[in-house]
């Protein structure tokens, strides 16, 4: 069977990157362009998302035909709302709204920012479509070989409303097959790997962080922000602190090392525990 053939209810989640993107057009040739009433796709916005995501999000709706849901974070009891391209956050809003919520920032032994700004808010949307169980539809790749076995070993738990479905992975697609894709398109991400998705995640590596900072200084600006007053995302690193060792330093030679092509939800879904 295709795998890319979808049977709802399920929800497709598009991250914003090349991958997801590469799936969703893949899932839409094997419907023949038209999704069935039951597949949905949504694409969750934190507000930091960069820009050149957005347009790409808004070009893949529109050059291929296919309702894309954009899906923000809002206080209990909606927990989401509907938006759309122009009326998206831009300036952390959803984010700094969770922050203020919650009285402390995330870090990466508490990743409540992902959980809350992505998985929730979707999951409360597939709730509102009256859905109680679906496929969550996600991008991981064949090559993301340990992401997909942890998310197969969570599809064997019964703590959530959905089981999540790989197409990507079942039909052995890789990085290298993506970006042969993207490159025979007529547009693309305007993006590097590592500066994908929210814009300076602490999940990045310093490396990463500080060569997006040095390309626009301006991006440190929110985060620091967030910082003020001794709080911090990364007990070993703060925002200013790498703001400044940039400033002082033009002209090093970052090394980004990391891909953040994937929806970091992937990585912080299984923190969610499900709720009655």
């Amino acid at each position: 069977m295709n795998p890319y053939f979808i049977q709802g209810p399920a929800l497709i989640s598009f991250s914003g990157g090349r991958t997801s993107g590469y799936m969703l057009h893949q899932i839409l040739s094997a419907h023949d362009g038209r999704l069935p009433d039951d597949v949905v796709v949504a694409f969750a916005n934190t507000g930091q998302e960069r820009e050149e995501t957005l347009r790409f999000v808004r070009d893949c709706g529109v050059r291929w035909g296919v309702e894309i849901a954009w899906i923000e974070w809002r206080p209990m009891p909606q927990r989401f709302e509907v938006v759309g391209y122009r009326s998206a956050a831009r300036n952390g809003e959803p984010f700094e709204g969770l922050i203020a919520l919650r009285g402390r920032l995330p870090n990466p032994l508490q990743r409540f920012c992902s959980r809350e700004l992505k998985v929730e808010p979707i999951k409360a949307f597939c709730r509102s479509l009256g859905w109680e169980r679906w496929a969550n539809v996600i991008g991981l790749r064949h090559d993301e070989g340990m992401r997909v076995l942890k998310k197969l070993a969570e599809n064997e738990k019964s703590g959530h409303r959905w089981k999540s479905a790989m197409p990507l992975a079942k039909a052995k697609v890789t990085k290298r097959d993506v970006m042969e894709f993207w490159a025979a398109q007529p547009f693309d991400l305007a993006l590097k790997g590592h500066e994908g998705n929210c814009d300076l995640c602490f999940l990045k590596s310093r490396g990463s962080l500080e060569a997006i900072i040095r390309d626009d200084p301006s991006r440190a600006h929110w985060w620091m922000k967030q910082e003020a007053g001794g709080k911090r995302f990364e007990r070993a690193r703060s925002y200013a602190e790498m703001a400044a060792h940039v400033a002082a330093s033009p002209t090093l030679f970052d090394d980004p090392d990391d891909e953040f092509d994937a929806e970091c939800g992937l990585t912080c879904a299984s923190e969610l525990e499900e709720a009655a």
